[in-house]
């Protein structure tokens, strides 16, 4: 893949898949690949589509703990990756596309929902491979965001959602966050390790937030282990500080709700 995406310098793969709207109209082919979202996890919460994109496909790609939610679901070919080796794997998926084989690419939750970095990601090598002849299709699914918001009884349309879970610049969407504290719902999806609830709490004290807010910490949501930690802005702030799994009581896998 060429122009590789750097933390600090991009360019962004976001900004790829969010560069033009999908081509509407025209029946699915060998030749269209599905980004598609398995839900938080639990097998009750993959929609049928996203199942039967997964079962038809020659060829899945993801990141390991993602694709061992699906691994059983499926006669693919399973092509796992991490952070080193995203690069080569998402290449081999690509080549294999473009020898004629169906790909379908896994992710978390939505891919909508903090997806769209590995989504670009995806269509810039199946781009690169195929000079451009095989569409990305996104298959969204349901997000931990979105059960999140039903435990805390949160509306959507009152809410500002911002995900942290990503890589590079988190400028904006922490300006978003101090804007709208106390004003509207916030709906959080923290960055493991160095933006965990904790850090977020601390960061909206000091931008005016309430400690008295009520902050709800959704860890693991939909599995047997799933925890609510209800408590207040102020208490959470405790926990900030750190950027390694043990510095922070939470999962990597939380929602971060802030009532208004």
């Amino acid at each position: 893949m060429t122009d590789e995406y750097d933390l600090d310098e991009g360019p962004d793969p976001t900004a790829y898949a969010a560069g033009r709207p999908e081509h509407s109209g025209g029946s699915e082919s060998t030749a269209t690949v599905h980004a598609v979202g398995i839900g938080p996890g639990n097998p009750e919460y993959l929609v049928p589509r996203a199942e039967r994109a997964i079962q038809e496909a020659d060829v899945v790609v993801g990141f390991e703990t993602v694709v061992e939610f699906v691994r059983d679901r499926t006669d693919a070919d399973c092509l796992t990756c991490g952070y080193r080796d995203e690069a080569d794997a998402l290449d081999a998926f690509a080549d294999r596309v473009a020898r004629g084989e169906r790909g379908t690419a896994v992710l978390m939750g939505d891919p909508n929902h903090s997806g769209y970095q590995f989504v670009g990601k995806v269509e810039r090598a199946v781009d690169d491979a195929t000079d451009g002849s095989a569409a990305v299709r996104v298959v969204p699914g349901i997000s931990s965001l979105q059960v999140a918001a039903s435990r805390a009884r949160t509306p959507m349309e009152d809410s500002t959602f911002v995900t942290l879970h990503k890589s590079g610049d988190l400028t904006e969407g922490i300006d978003r966050l101090r804007r709208d504290v106390g004003k509207r719902h916030l709906l959080v999806l923290p960055r493991p390790f160095d933006w965990m609830p904790g850090d977020v709490a601390a960061d909206l004290l000091e931008h005016g937030g309430d400690p008295e807010a009520d902050a709800l910490v959704c860890e693991r949501l939909t599995h047997d282990d799933e925890r609510v930690t209800r408590t207040t802005l102020r208490d959470l702030a405790g926990h900030a500080g750190g950027d390694e799994p043990s510095d922070s009581p939470f999962s990597d896998l939380s929602v971060l709700v802030v009532r208004r």
